[in-house]
């Protein structure tokens, strides 16, 4: 299959970026769509030109870092997959595809497909761990926890940092990130001690970078893991408690 790519080509955060057209050719369907751009690269390397840069690590939809926007939609137009799980099948030949980096104040761009995510890691930073000495390791089933608590934790920690909901959002909000991170923490019993200190460390820090959230659910639509928004009213419920608690 052959396609049309209009793809955003920056120098540097700040150099003037536009779009520039480039011909895919002759590309398998069962290729996902990094190995499309790794294609398409390969062509602009034997020509002396620079290749198109962005960020990928596992290509398994595990690490999070290949994130982009395809058609204005983060990841793509299939649900609940990262970009590099994206596979080509689910285009039609002679498709023009539109490529650019995540677009939120929060992620300034670094080159080209590449933005700067810290403020994600700073919210992390803030309280995203459970720092309670628990001494040696001890039998995994001396704290029991009921399956559906478990189950719903793992739900929380599925969020793999990629990004795709800040880019989303029309207001460039982090909260269904944030609301992950304090939940797969929070309702483990090893993170009760902290609980409602972490919540309002990492809900400052959010608030310093990133957008309101007002619930257009534009964030769970594109999350490569399904996260639901559920998680962010239990966020706002603990942050309202955590306050009266004056933590």
């Amino acid at each position: 299959m052959n396609l049309t790519l209009h793809v955003w080509r920056q120098k540097s955060r700040d150099a003037a970026g536009q779009f520039v057209q480039y011909e895919a050719k002759n590309i398998a369907p069962e290729a996902s769509f990094l190995e499309m751009l790794d294609v398409v690269n390969e062509e602009l390397i034997e020509k002396g030109e620079e290749p198109i840069l962005f960020e990928h690590d596992c290509r398994e939809g595990i690490c999070g870092s290949c994130g982009m926007m395809i058609n204005g939609v983060a990841h793509g137009p299939l649900g609940g997959t990262a970009t590099c799980q994206l596979h080509m099948r689910h285009f039609s030949d002679g498709d023009v595809v539109r490529v650019e980096p995540w677009r939120a104040r929060a992620f300034p761009i670094i080159k080209d497909l590449i933005v700067d995510r810290s403020p994600l890691d700073r919210i992390i930073q803030a309280g995203g761990y459970i720092s309670v000495n628990t001494g040696s390791a001890i039998e995994a089933n001396a704290i029991p926890i009921p399956k559906a608590i478990q189950e719903h934790s793992m739900d929380a920690a599925e969020c793999i940092q990629c990004g795709a909901c800040v880019a989303q959002c029309p207001n460039g909000a982090a909260q269904l990130f944030t609301a992950a991170k304090v939940s797969h923490l929070g309702l483990l019993p090893q993170g009760q001690p902290e609980r409602y200190k972490r919540v309002v460390k990492m809900v400052e820090v959010m608030e310093e970078h990133f957008g309101s959230c007002t619930m257009y659910g534009e964030c769970e639509a594109v999350c490569p893991k399904g996260i639901s928004v559920d998680f962010i009213a239990r966020m706002n419920r603990d942050y309202l408690v955590a306050n009266f608690k004056g933590e």
